[in-house]
């Protein structure tokens, strides 16, 4: 069971856009890498999971990933979930900053990755539900909690 996030909740996230921290994207304006990947998962949401998949038919968690940071900063992705958690630099739950990755060891040789966005939500392609907004508050991922990487400074 993967919930998604409340309305309210999702409206605060997308409306009330108080983060500070500012990045070029591949857009001419300067915006908050919360907005790039809101932007992104507006684009995305509810195109279901399908394991392997790369495009609006069906996609995986890590293809979405290799996808967002693609298209909204010019990033080359690994393919997998495993190979994209050895990008970047490793950091604490408690340094989670928008655009940060967290993965989750949700069996035994099973990995999800998701792009954390603020307040302790992010965004994934759910093996549920398709593209989503979840909490890492949740018991399925609070338990399956693994690691974050920074990919973008």
């Amino acid at each position: 069971y993967e919930p998604t996030i409340s309305k309210k909740d999702y409206e605060r996230l997308t409306f009330n856009n108080n983060e500070t921290e500012k990045i070029e994207s591949t857009t001419p304006n300067v915006v908050t890498k919360k907005q790039v990947f809101m932007d992104f998962y507006n684009d995305w949401k509810n195109v279901r999971y399908k394991m392997g998949g790369s495009s609006r038919t069906g996609i995986d968690c890590s293809g979405f990933i290799q996808k967002a940071f693609k298209e909204k900063f010019d990033l080359s992705m690994p393919r997998t979930t495993v190979m994209q958690s050895q990008v970047g630099k490793e950091i604490d739950k408690s340094q989670l900053l928008s655009g940060d990755l967290v993965f989750f060891k949700t069996g035994d040789d099973i990995n999800h990755v998701g792009i954390y966005l603020e307040d302790g939500l992010f965004v994934h392609a759910s093996t549920k539900i398709g593209v989503t907004i979840s909490e890492l508050s949740n018991s399925y991922f609070s338990k399956s909690y693994w690691k974050a990487q920074r990919i973008i400074d």
